[in-house]
């Protein structure tokens, strides 16, 4: 039993990056915009966090655990921001194909992560390719007052850093705003339809803008988790991995809804560390590790099969919109 509540406590945490990179993509799509950048902002979204709390902890003689949280967090929030204005800017308003935009802003964020947490490492003279930054961290890993005083299933679910709980709090909010408000509603307008949408009054660039904006703020937390929880505030460069890319495949496993996200981001990241925990021939690891996405396309093959609407994406979803072709 100890071993399979360490296995869903690891599950947790690995799937936690890709839940907010996830439900970023999901408030993203729902505008019509399909943000391929997901992985690039992330990077960005950590790097900007990994900044601020490098100049934080060197400037400091005593961590402060609200500053050490509030200052990566911000940073990770402008960092994020500011590349996603620039892919809508070319999206929405210079409306440039958004598979290559997003393409190339994935490019450029794995490259801007890169490059600026190597210039840190050489600044710190590490004998390791990696950053540290393990007071910082400590602040994002405090658990809550009571999780050490219960027993191994308590522990499984309550002993765990604030933005593991962010992460479902968004997922959650997000589903009740797209799905039980009239901005949702008008959002899902803007995505199914955007002619219809703005010839009943809706400014379609302003939701596309906010949408796209706010999706993007969300993944790039994603990245600050990866780094300062999961990591343990350690950064070393292509420490990402695929997970980017996972994060964009769980839209796809969820059927475009944020809760049903929550489930698919668990479920991914159990299958992502499954090969750590069984006994298998090293030959058959890559096949146990190619799992989430043939779980991935056989989602899609269903959803496609079965037509239904409330399974498929958005209608106009990759389609810019230019008023005067109505």
């Amino acid at each position: 039993m100890g071993t399979l509540f360490q296995f869903i406590s690891r599950s947790i945490m690995q799937g936690t990056p890709l839940l907010y990179g996830a439900t970023g993509e999901i408030i993203t799509e729902k505008s019509g915009n399909l943000n391929l950048g997901i992985p690039g902002i992330m990077y960005v979204g950590a790097i900007s966090g990994v900044i601020g709390a490098f100049f934080y902890q060197t400037n400091t003689a005593s961590v402060n655990p609200f500053l050490a949280v509030l200052i990566p967090l911000l940073a990770s929030i402008i960092g994020s921001l500011i590349v996603t204005l620039i892919y809508c800017f070319l999206t929405i308003t210079l409306r440039a194909n958004q598979n290559v935009t997003g393409l190339a802003l994935t490019t450029f964020g794995v490259g801007f992560g890169n490059f600026f947490g190597g210039s840190l490492i050489k600044v710190v003279k590490s004998d390791v390719p990696y950053l540290a930054m393990t007071e910082v961290a400590t602040a994002f890993k405090k658990t809550l007052p009571f999780a050490q005083n219960m027993n191994a299933f308590g522990k499984m679910f309550f002993c765990y850093g604030f933005m593991v709980y962010l992460a479902i709090i968004l997922a959650v909010v997000a589903s009740i705003v797209l799905n039980k408000t009239r901005v949702g509603l008008q959002l899902r307008a803007v995505g199914e339809n955007p002619a219809t949408a703005d010839a009943a009054g809706i400014n379609v660039n302003a939701y596309k803008y906010t949408a796209t904006i706010i999706g993007g703020v969300i993944a790039g937390l994603g990245g600050l988790y990866y780094v300062m929880d999961y990591s343990n505030g350690i950064w070393s460069n292509n420490g990402f991995g695929d997970r980017g890319w996972l994060a964009i495949a769980i839209v796809i496993f969820a059927i475009w809804k944020p809760n049903l996200a929550i489930i698919g981001s668990y479920v991914f990241g159990a299958l992502y560390i499954l090969f750590t925990y069984i006994s298998v021939p090293m030959t058959y690891i890559p096949l146990i590790q190619m799992l989430p996405y043939v779980v991935t396309i056989l989602v899609l093959v269903i959803v496609s099969a079965r037509k239904k609407k409330e399974h498929q994406p958005p209608a106009s979803l990759g389609l810019s919109y230019f008023r005067e072709d109505r």
